[in-house]
């Protein structure tokens, strides 16, 4: 495991690839999701995929590492918030790529996906942004980020803290995309509402696009999860994925890094896989359409700019 300090040559051009993820009620198997989610599309996409651990707990840093490794990195300043720390508090020009991370994943067959690790000191730093005011400082150091980060990997993944703390609202507003992992139970639904609404605040500073709901730690022998589901699709703001994740042993023993490499379908075996999977293409099929439908519309305005000109 090293931190990769040669990223950023061959640049490709910037694609709306980074997406957040979050829910404003934790619970939801959201950093799980995100494993599940980097993992399958390196081994089943062959996706080059960024994790992004922008929450304090640092779950999905200690689900693909050892906690030593994690440590390690805590203890060397390279994680997020040492990144954060030196561009928003000390106003420095910071190379991103010394944050992150290669050989992350237990998945022998996932050896594309990166990681920039988090540290509990998140909590500390946020208090120092909203301390000393430097909210435009923060959301423009997370610009530059994305904006850099998004010419190197195919899909960039950030797992957001749950709740809207001042850098999960930076994110959401910053990213192409977000996704929201739910249960399907009232109070995580609720959740989903609340988020709704601080999504129709400011509209005017931007906000990442809806990439859709997805239903996650579904028990599919429960009728009110699946009468809940059905009310969820009802609504079509929410844009549910078609594909939910079911509620199984092997997603709980995913979340536990092995020191011993192993396949992916030796992690994912089973239904769950298969539910990955298909989680997967409904991801990447609505990635790629929202891509086309922003690249016609880029063309057709400066197509209609450049005939404004010529008229004039």
């Amino acid at each position: 495991m090293a931190i990769i300090k040669a990223l950023g040559k061959g640049m490709r051009p910037i694609m709306s690839n980074s997406i957040a993820v979050m829910n404003a009620k934790g619970g939801v198997g959201k950093s799980t999701l995100v494993l599940a989610l980097a993992e399958t599309l390196s081994a089943y996409h062959d996706k080059r995929v960024l994790v992004i651990d922008s929450d304090a707990q640092a779950s999905v840093s200690s689900m693909f590492m050892t906690i030593a490794n994690l440590h390690r990195l805590q203890s060397e300043q390279a994680t997020l918030v040492d990144y954060l720390v030196a561009g928003t508090l000390r106003n420095l020009d910071v190379d991103w790529r010394n944050y992150i991370v290669e050989d992350v994943s237990d998945v022998d067959d996932a050896r594309s996906v990166y990681l920039i690790p988090s540290d509990m000191q998140l909590t500390l730093f946020e208090r120092e942004v909203s301390k000393e005011s430097l909210h435009s400082r923060l959301r423009m150091v997370i610009s530059q980020l994305v904006h850099q980060v998004s010419q190197v990997f195919d899909c960039v993944l950030i797992d957001c803290s749950p709740g809207l703390s001042v850098l999960t609202e930076c994110w959401l507003r910053e990213t192409a995309y977000h996704v929201a992992p739910t249960k399907a139970d009232y109070v995580s639904i609720c959740g989903l509402e609340v988020f709704r609404r601080f999504q129709s605040l400011n509209p005017e500073m931007g906000f990442a696009e809806n990439l859709g709901v997805i239903v996650n730690m579904r028990d599919a022998q429960s009728k009110t999860e699946t009468d809940y589901q059905a009310w969820l699709k009802s609504n079509d703001a929410n844009r549910c994925f078609k594909q939910a994740i079911p509620r199984v042993c092997a997603l709980q023993d995913a979340a536990r890094f092995d020191a011993q490499q192993r396949s992916y379908f030796a992690k994912y075996p089973g239904k769950v896989g298969e539910a990955l999977r298909a989680l997967t293409v409904e991801l990447v099929d609505r990635l790629d359409t929202s891509q086309s439908y922003r690249m016609h519309a880029r063309a057709a305005a400066e197509a209609q700019a450049a005939s404004s000109i010529d008229a004039a």
